[in-house]
C-alpha cells in the first residue's frame, strides 16, 4: 500500500514576498505599467499562485499602503503612551518616521505616488489614518510650541514629515547613518524644538 502523499503546505512568506515585489516594481515603474504577472515573476511565484493571496492589483496596493500605515500608527501610539515627556515623545516620533522612511522607502514612495489610483472609499480611509497619525505629532508638539497657533503647529508637523520624506524622491548618495542624522536635524528644525538625547528616544522605538 502506497504511503499517503503529504499535504502541501502554503508558504507563510509568500504573501510578504508578493508585497515586497509589488512595492519595488511599482516604485520603479509606476502602478499602471506593472501587471499581476510581473509581480508574480518578481516574487518568484509561478502561475496563479499570486491569486491565492490577492484577487487584484488594487488589493495588493491597498495591502501595501495599510502595511506602512499600520507600522507608523502602531509606533506612534506606543511612543505617545510610553514617553516620560513631550520632548522625548516628539524626538522618538521623528526618529521612528526616519527609520520607516529609510527601511520602507519603496512602500512610502508608492503611497505618495499611487494612492490616487485607489477606489475613492479606500483613498478616504487611508487619508483618515494619515490625519490621525499627524494628530499624534500635534498632540506632543503643542505643549512645546505654545507660541504657535493650532494651524501653525500643524504646518510645522507637515513640514517636518515632508523633510523626512524628501529622501523618498531624492537619492543623496549619503551613507544611511549620515542621512538619518541630517534628516533628524532638519525635522527638528522644522518643528522648532531641540532634539532629545538619542539614547532616551530610542528606548521607545520598535526594534525594526
Amino acid at each position: 500500500m502506497a504511503a499517503p502523499r503529504p499535504r502541501s503546505q502554503r508558504d507563510p512568506d509568500r504573501r510578504e514576498r508578493i508585497l515586497v515585489a509589488a512595492a519595488q516594481l511599482v516604485a520603479r515603474r509606476g502602478y499602471h505599467t506593472v501587471g499581476m504577472a510581473d509581480i508574480g515573476a518578481e516574487a518568484g511565484i509561478v502561475g496563479s499562485g499570486i491569486y491565492r493571496h490577492f484577487d487584484s492589483k488594487a488589493a495588493i496596493l491597498i495591502a501595501l499602503l495599510d502595511q506602512v500605515m499600520d507600522r507608523l500608527q502602531s509606533g506612534a501610539a506606543r511612543i505617545v503612551s510610553a514617553a516620560p515627556d513631550d520632548e522625548i515623545a516628539l524626538s522618538a516620533l521623528v526618529r521612528d518616521h526616519i527609520r520607516v522612511a529609510l527601511q520602507d522607502r519603496s512602500v512610502l514612495a508608492v503611497y505618495h505616488r499611487e494612492v490616487h489610483n485607489l477606489p475613492e472609499e479606500e483613498r478616504r480611509r487611508l487619508r483618515r489614518r494619515q490625519r490621525h497619525y499627524i494628530e499624534d505629532w500635534v498632540h506632543v508638539l503643542a505643549p512645546l510650541r505654545r507660541d504657535l497657533a493650532d494651524g501653525e503647529q500643524r504646518l510645522a508637523v507637515h513640514a517636518a514629515i515632508g523633510a523626512i520624506q524628501s529622501t523618498l524622491f531624492f537619492r543623496s548618495g549619503l551613507a544611511e547613518a549620515r542621512l538619518a542624522e541630517l534628516l533628524d536635524e532638519m525635522a527638528h528644525a522644522c518643528l522648532g524644538v531641540t532634539p532629545a538625547p538619542r539614547e532616551r528616544s530610542e528606548l521607545l522605538m520598535t526594534k525594526y
